[in-house]
């Protein structure tokens, strides 16, 4: 291989690396700040194919797109002196890219310590206006509005837009929510025993009740009973009567047959003399 050509593929490859140190693209969904020796020279926002001066120069990108920011939950005092967890986050877009590099040094971590320190602080001094009663009110909404405009004030300085501020949950403390459970739980047994006392009185009055027309229906059929059993018998007694009227002697016969019926029954012993008047109608023995 000849020295003219060894010196043309060299020559190549140098400018091939010199254009690679050069040239650099940005894409749609970022933008860019040109550095020379750590000092930020041009902002570059619009898609494209750049240059840059190579090895003195180098490139940061910046996310364009909605991103999201989401701090720590805190514990925030209401106006009722209760204590919540409130976990609110943002969404925000880096419109200038130079303010937020120059705000926290590019690094998002750094961001979302510093701004998110911002949003709770907003949060905070919002939901210590208000109740928990308010928090699950239409009021809920001018409490996100006041949040809202309080983040927004302090974003340019960071180079950002907030998209939007949201109260992702909003929770009692595990101390507080005990003693609301237990709270909860004793006033529904108190109500569940409430309601089995009145269910209880009703019953008794309901059984009470049951008892007095059960007592009064008895006695007026005992006292309709005995009324019919009364005229039963004094019927009986008026047909016997009208019976014996009109032949004593087969009402006497008719008399005694009742009687060996009840008195002679099945197993039945008597010791008796064959001359008692109990066996008149037995026999050929004639009736005095």
């Amino acid at each position: 291989m000849s020295k003219r050509l060894v010196a043309f593929i060299i020559l190549l490859v140098g400018l091939f690396g010199l254009a690679s140190g050069m040239l650099f693209k940005v894409t749609e969904p970022v933008q860019a700040i040109v550095f020379q020796f750590g000092d930020p020279r041009r902002v570059i926002q619009e898609p494209g194919l750049n240059w840059k001066m190579p090895f003195i120069q180098d490139v940061q990108y910046f996310d364009k797109r909605i991103l999201n920011l989401d701090p720590q939950p805190a514990e925030l005092p209401l106006a009722d002196q209760k204590r919540i967890i409130v976990d609110s986050y943002a969404r925000y877009k880096i419109t200038d890219p130079l303010k937020y590099y120059q705000a926290v040094q590019g690094s998002e971590r750094a961001f979302t310590d510093s701004f998110g320190r911002i949003l709770n602080r907003s949060v905070r001094d919002a939901i210590a206006k208000v109740a928990m009663v308010d928090l699950l009110s239409d009021k809920r909404v001018e409490v996100m509005n006041e949040i809202t405009e309080s983040v927004r004030k302090a974003a340019p300085q960071y180079g950002v837009t907030i998209v939007d501020v949201r109260i992702g949950r909003a929770d009692l403390p595990a101390a507080i929510s005990n003693n609301v459970f237990d709270r909860m739980r004793t006033d529904r047994v108190q109500v569940a025993n409430r309601l089995r006392a009145e269910g209880e009185e009703i019953k008794q009055r309901i059984t009470a009740e049951a008892e007095r027309q059960k007592t009064v229906i008895l006695a007026e059929a005992r006292r309709t009973s005995n009324i019919l059993r009364g005229e039963g018998d004094a019927q009986r007694n008026v047909v016997l009567g009208e019976a014996y009227g009109k032949d004593p002697e087969f009402f006497r016969f008719y008399r005694s047959m009742e009687a060996y019926r009840e008195a002679l029954g099945e197993g039945t012993s008597m010791v008796l003399s064959p001359d008692s008047e109990f066996f008149s109608y037995f026999g050929t023995r004639d009736r005095k």
